[in-house]
């Protein structure tokens, strides 16, 4: 892993990603699906620094102009974290698979923290596979990662680990992902929300095996190996846990 950053080199994965082709979705020209946009009709700045619709579908001289704007956010930005927050969230992990190796092991650490709980469904990110994401959190050793708190409740935690996680019909087959929590009532509200009658499961974990832990969205989040998940079982519902203590 290097020491420092290779902006050059970063800028020129970023070029890539722009000149990408914009896909269209059931709900274009609203929404689209592209590394710097989340919209087909979205703003451009001029030449006097006003701003300007532009229509990136269907008018190739407002595309032209869109790309040539982000193409000067990009070159002039002075850091890999500001090239990261240009991006639309659902291709922060995309861009940190080809940035890793040209990132320093502590940008990549803080980078993967944000994407990690920035976007929507990172388990299932369809651009990175589950190896690939174990050997991003693999590639940065774990007090990168968090902050001083999750730092302080990672060390305190018990060995093994009892971990949940609540699944609906959504994602019932992705049970062994790499998200878990360390709070039952985190994952009740994952298996009951929009009014699903999900399913929360429980399983043990060796302490070695738990990649980070995340609160920053106040989930108790760990991610682990999930090859490692030992015991793996619908969790008793909590009625059924006090008549049984």
């Amino acid at each position: 892993m290097r020491k420092e950053t290779d902006l050059t080199k970063v800028k020129m994965i970023a070029h890539v990603l722009l000149d990408m082709p914009i896909a269209q979705t059931s709900f274009s020209p609203a929404i689209v699906s592209h590394p710097f946009t989340s919209t087909g009709v979205t703003a451009s700045q001029n030449e006097d620094d006003s701003f300007s619709v532009v229509d990136l579908l269907n008018k190739a001289e407002d595309r032209a102009k869109w790309r040539e704007m982000v193409s000067k956010q990009i070159d002039s930005a002075e850091s890999a974290s500001q090239i990261f927050f240009l991006l639309n969230k659902p291709y922060y992990l995309t861009f940190l698979k080809f940035a890793a190796p040209v990132l320093s092991q502590e940008e990549l650490g803080q980078l993967l923290a944000h994407a990690w709980i920035l976007e929507e469904c990172p388990n299932q990110d369809r651009n990175v596979s589950k190896r690939e994401l174990l050997a991003l959190f693999r590639s940065v050793p774990p007090e990168l990662l968090m902050d001083e708190e999750e730092r302080a409740t990672y060390r305190s935690l018990d060995d093994p680990v009892t971990v949940y996680r609540g699944v609906t019909s959504y994602n019932a087959k992705n049970i062994k992902a790499l998200s878990w929590t360390l709070d039952r009532e985190t994952a009740e509200w994952f298996a009951h929300r929009f009014g699903e009658e999900g399913t929360v499961y429980e399983a043990q974990i060796p302490k070695k095996h738990i990649l980070a832990f995340f609160n920053g969205r106040n989930e108790s989040e760990v991610v682990v190996d999930p090859k490692y998940l030992e015991q793996i079982m619908e969790a008793p519902e909590p009625e059924m846990e006090l008549r049984m203590t």
